[in-house]
């Protein structure tokens, strides 16, 4: 039986980029310092997004905003996807695949008919290949799965640039996806964690050896 309950996209980036670093923070669960200002500033406008989809009062929220988050707030409520039916929002979502049980938390799931959008709200960098990326794989495979279609479409919304990033489901993707999981799960149950990267500047560098 597997270690772990589920397999979460950043669990499976961290173990492609460096096992070690797996180890470090999902098995030994040793945590390091992060960004709070990035992160405060991301949390905020998920917060804003998800009361505006869900049709509650934000209008003191919104004169709380900074400069910077209005901006970027004003570019959000008018993207099309905020004029949909909403299905869900900040919704945590868990399917198995093969024998291991991989989920996450979306952003929000919208709907236009019987079309599905899993939006994901982006203050930093949108994954270089969100094609591939295991968020992109994890969060359309279980939307999937939970309900019942396969008419999905993944939209990263790259909220620094103002720019959309989507990826449609079809039939060859959900099989690789799937053979990419199992195969990604596989490897960590198996794997020993001590392959490390030579010169890593990640924040793990201080007790890494």
């Amino acid at each position: 039986m597997s270690q772990f309950q589920s397999f979460s996209p950043n669990m499976l980036k961290t173990f492609e980029l460096c096992p070690k670093k797996f180890y470090f923070k999902y098995v030994k669960n040793i945590q390091m310092p992060s960004d709070d200002e990035k992160f405060e500033f991301g949390k905020n406008i998920h917060a804003l997004a998800s009361y505006y989809l869900r049709k509650e009062t934000i209008d003191k929220m919104e004169l709380s905003l900074s400069s910077k988050e209005k901006e970027v707030w004003e570019y959000l409520k008018e993207v099309k996807y905020f004029g949909l039916e909403t299905v869900e929002t900040e919704y945590n979502l868990t399917a198995k695949i093969g024998t291991h049980f991989f989920g996450g938390r979306l952003d929000a799931l919208v709907k236009d008919n019987e079309k599905y959008y899993i939006l994901d709200y982006k203050t930093g960098a949108v994954p270089k290949n969100a094609k591939y990326d295991y968020q992109t794989m994890i969060y359309l495979l279980a939307v999937s799965k939970f309900f019942n279609t396969d008419n999905i479409t993944f939209v990263y919304l790259d909220l620094k640039n103002k720019k959309e990033f989507s990826v449609e489901l079809t039939p060859e993707l959900k099989k690789e996806y799937e053979n990419k999981l199992i195969e990604t799960a596989s490897k960590i149950e198996h794997d020993e964690f001590q392959k490390g990267k030579d010169s890593c500047p990640c924040e793990y560098k201080i007790i890494c050896y």
